[in-house]
């Protein structure tokens, strides 16, 4: 770990150093290594952090510092900051980005979705949860949910037996289990995929740190499926931040006199989307992505081409473009794009269109 994210890891395990005296200290002194060596003083004046974020930085050697470092190193977790290149672009802009993610495992990439709900869910909303997880990972959609009981154990199981990606965000230090009986699905989480946290390693799943772990859900989405939730559910803050930071809503119907029912009910009367299957979902965002079939044969045929043809290919997908646009976006000549074309087209890969557009054909 270099000094910057040292320093900036100390700044965090301080007492009462959160996320908003983090990005005091990163506008005031440009560094995180110059805001720790910088006096109590300097941090109230020049910062305007309270006297008690001032002097509260812990020393090098404080036991808790050590014992963070230390469950860092033990639990192979990287360190993500709010400057950093990786950090996730769709989180970046919310009103209150995290100054600093926890991550184990790979981060998936690509298209992403959240599914939340009731912790006492139905038997029926659990396998409702899982179908829709599992279809909608197995078009490489990665499911994001907060590794809680019900709804989101289903979500993520859901994902997990069709083979696709999913994420799990947590609401304490991601060398927690939490709940325990989780154990099981946490690891196999990591097997191929990620969980993150913005608490440091040792905190505990306090009731206070789950809304801020729902707008992290929610930012991380492009939407936020509802699937159960009761009057005053912690689902419905999850909805209420996927609003707030401009994410499709979607919400499952239940009976009207069911206790699960009244939160999804209620955001379908204030304007959220009904869904009764994954296909709800894919038609609304992404209505052109193409099944897991569909998908391995894309894969199958780019796998046969190199060079400025698999570029082009590249290029392509199910909505047309010109070839004028295509030769632009890859840097080719006009007679370079034709004779490209002309050759997928005569191998099935593309389908030639009036007006010299194209589309992918497998």
């Amino acid at each position: 770990m270099d000094q910057e994210k040292s320093s900036l890891f100390r700044l965090h395990m301080s007492p009462g150093m959160g996320r908003a005296a983090l990005f005091k200290l990163k506008k005031t002194f440009g560094d995180f290594a110059t805001a720790l060596i910088a006096t109590p003083e300097d941090r109230v004046r020049l910062a305007q952090l309270t006297p008690g974020q001032a002097h509260s930085v812990l020393a090098a050697d404080a036991p808790d510092l050590r014992q963070g470092f230390d469950s860092l190193a033990e639990h192979s977790v990287s360190l993500i900051s709010y400057w950093d290149d990786d950090y996730p672009e769709c989180l970046r802009y919310i009103h209150d980005p995290p100054a600093l993610l926890y991550l184990r495992g790979h981060l998936p990439q690509g298209k992403s979705f959240a599914v939340v709900g009731s912790r006492r869910a139905t038997a029926q909303g659990l396998r409702l949860t899982a179908e829709i997880a599992a279809e909608l990972a197995a078009r490489g959609i990665t499911i994001i949910s907060g590794l809680a009981r019900g709804i989101d154990t289903a979500a993520h199981r859901g994902a997990l037996d069709a083979g696709g990606p999913t994420l799990a965000v947590l609401g304490c230090g991601v060398d927690r289990i939490y709940p325990p009986e989780n154990n099981r699905l946490f690891h196999r989480i990591l097997e191929n995929n990620a969980i993150i946290s913005e608490y440091p390693p040792g905190t505990p799943p306090l009731a206070g740190h789950f809304p801020g772990r729902n707008r992290i859900i929610s930012g991380l989405s492009r939407g936020v499926l509802i699937v159960e939730a009761a009057k005053g559910s912690g689902s419905l803050i999850t909805g209420d931040f996927a609003l707030e930071q401009g994410r499709e809503l979607f919400a499952v119907p239940g009976a009207v006199k069911s206790f699960a029912s009244y939160g999804p009910n209620r955001l379908i009367k204030d304007g959220a989307q009904v869904v009764t299957e994954a296909d709800d979902i894919l038609q609304a965002l992404w209505p052109t992505l193409p099944s897991r079939s569909e998908q391995n044969t894309v894969e199958s045929f780019a796998a046969t081409l190199d060079g400025a043809a698999l570029r082009l290919y590249q290029n392509l997908d199910f909505n047309p473009k010109h070839g004028d646009d295509l030769g632009r976006a890859c840097s080719l000549t006009p007679m370079e794009v034709s004779a490209i074309l002309l050759d997928l087209e005569l191998r099935g890969g593309v389908q030639a269109l009036p007006g010299g557009r194209y589309i992918r054909s497998r």
